[in-house]
């Protein structure tokens, strides 16, 4: 098993930053990707940013060049630094690991840009 737990979301003003942390704990080894997802209200969950076991990063189109992912494997933590905010990234932000064929999430944490 792989706990997963997201830190770091709250209210930010269009162009603001915000650094998110999710924190894995459990059984991490062999967990070959990780990364972020988000969910706006009426909207389907979609893929923001993933990372490899060996720091290969990869970005969905609308937050290349504004969002960072990184990880730090000594602390089981993965980042997601998202600058230049619009209010169109108002989201619950998803961390997602994949081990194996098994997908665990994490609970998720706000992301509020106001205009």
């Amino acid at each position: 098993q792989v706990q997963l737990v997201e830190s770091g979301g709250g209210l930010v003003q269009t162009g603001g930053s915000l650094r998110l942390s999710c924190a894995a704990s459990g059984s991490t080894s062999s967990v070959n990707v990780i990364g972020w997802y988000r969910q706006a209200p009426g909207k389907q969950r979609e893929w923001v940013a993933t990372i490899t076991n060996i720091g290969s990063p990869n970005y969905a189109d609308s937050v290349k060049g504004r969002f960072t992912i990184s990880r730090d494997n000594a602390k089981n933590t993965v980042y997601l630094q998202m600058d230049s905010l619009r209010p169109e990234d108002t989201a619950v932000y998803y961390c997602r690991a994949d081990k194996g064929w098994t997908v665990y999430w994490g609970p998720g944490t706000q992301v509020t840009v106001s205009a």
